[in-house]
């Protein structure tokens, strides 16, 4: 039977928040390799001690951004949004869509107003109206699942 390596914690943690960097490899900062406080893997980490060694210790920006994996234009984005945002800036941000692209409020609105003069309307007559209205293809089932979730709103909890 093989043995399983034992857990490392901080690795879990930094998984379960999305913060492991995926190039700990590419670090090659003397103090993340000699020091054991600072950890390649921790992204949040790495991206704080480049943004200090410039601004404090005046490195300069194409040597850190390759001391720590990132290329210069990261750099930049990474500032940004440390300036903006504070520490908290730094930890990564889920990808993808932030909410409907599709159906904006103004498009719901115009359905509920659609739907209430006329609850006989099928989903792909709805889409076609949006389209017409708004030159916005939507799939039928599409509205029918916003609807939904918008009567599940709407129902009052016992």
């Amino acid at each position: 039977m093989a043995k399983q390596k034992p857990r490392d914690p901080k690795l879990v943690a930094l998984r379960e928040q999305g913060a492991v960097n995926a190039r700990p490899k590419a670090v090659t900062d003397e103090l993340f390799r000699t020091h054991e406080f600072f950890d390649p893997r921790d992204l949040v980490q790495v991206k704080y001690e480049m943004l200090r060694r410039v601004r404090l210790e005046g490195m300069s920006v194409t040597r850190a951004a390759a001391d720590f994996g990132f290329s210069r234009l990261s750099f930049y984005q990474t500032r940004a949004t440390f300036e903006a945002d504070g520490l908290g800036g730094l930890i990564p941000k889920k990808r993808g869509p932030r909410g409907p692209h599709k159906l904006t409020n103004e498009v719901m609105n115009y359905l509920k107003k659609v739907q209430a003069d006329d609850p006989s309307l099928r989903a792909s007559q709805l889409a076609e109206r949006v389209n017409k209205t708004f030159r916005v293809p939507i799939h039928p089932r599409t509205i029918e699942r916003a609807l939904a979730r918008r009567e599940k709103k709407r129902k009052p909890r016992k």
